[in-house]
């Protein structure tokens, strides 16, 4: 049996741990899994910073949305850290001037009082148009936003906002790298997705058929399974 390799787990905004919890046992075989706190900082490299303070010496990283964001700010720091990188549903790209205005309407909500209606306005962007009516996985946006809160989810749009474009360093990552995306992912699209591709010499994607962006939820079965076949390869 290989050595076991530590895997850590990033969530995306206004997610927690249960955005990973079809995949926790999944992974469990190949070596202990930790789910990062991405909740106290407001800027990617500061959360980069503290997720590495904390992380074991060398370990398998994989992001969903804002942490994949959180994730090449990891490689950017501390490259030699990374045995393995798995991008789910994210984006090299910075923020487009339309995304930003939606955050900052969304942080408006957030401050005075009207949180709550900030999962009801992602839900429909967040899974495939088919899940729209699918009230088991839309009470799990709720709870996850619950459990962030309303300071934490302002704090998390800053660092979405202000994160840099990471394309001109994927040239340099080479270790290892699953780039996984929903075929119906509204917010970070597929094409953005082949993009990351391209630009990453050791890179291989999958696209996962009847998903949007929340996949590790929307379809765990079919990103288990590439998950268990990747840490294999």
């Amino acid at each position: 049996m290989p050595a076991p390799l530590p895997i850590l787990l990033v969530p995306g905004l206004n997610c927690t741990p249960r955005l990973y919890a079809p995949q926790i046992p999944a992974l469990w075989e190949f070596g202990p899994v930790t789910v990062a706190d991405h909740r106290r900082d407001d800027s990617v490299e500061a959360i980069a910073a503290r997720i590495l303070a904390a992380a074991p010496p060398r370990f398998v990283l994989m992001g969903l949305s804002l942490g994949g964001y959180i994730a090449f700010a990891i490689l950017r720091a501390a490259p030699e850290r990374v045995l393995k990188l798995a991008l789910l549903d994210t984006s090299a790209r910075p923020d487009t001037p339309a995304q930003t205005e939606r955050r900052r309407s969304h942080m408006e909500l957030a401050r005075t009082g009207r949180f709550a209606e900030i999962p009801e306005l992602q839900f429909p962007l967040l899974v495939h148009t088919n899940r729209h009516g699918d009230g088991a996985l839309k009470h799990i946006v709720v709870q996850m936003a619950q459990e962030t809160g309303p300071e934490a989810f302002v704090r998390q749009q800053y660092a979405i906002m202000n994160r840099p474009d990471s394309r001109p360093g994927l040239a340099a990552v080479r270790c290892p790298t699953l780039v996984l995306v929903g075929d119906g992912d509204q917010l970070t699209p597929p094409d953005l997705a082949a993009e990351m591709h391209a630009l990453m010499p050791a890179s291989r994607l999958v696209t996962i058929p009847d998903c949007g962006h929340l996949s590790t939820i929307e379809r765990p079965e079919a990103v288990n399974r590439t998950l268990a076949e990747w840490m294999r390869s």
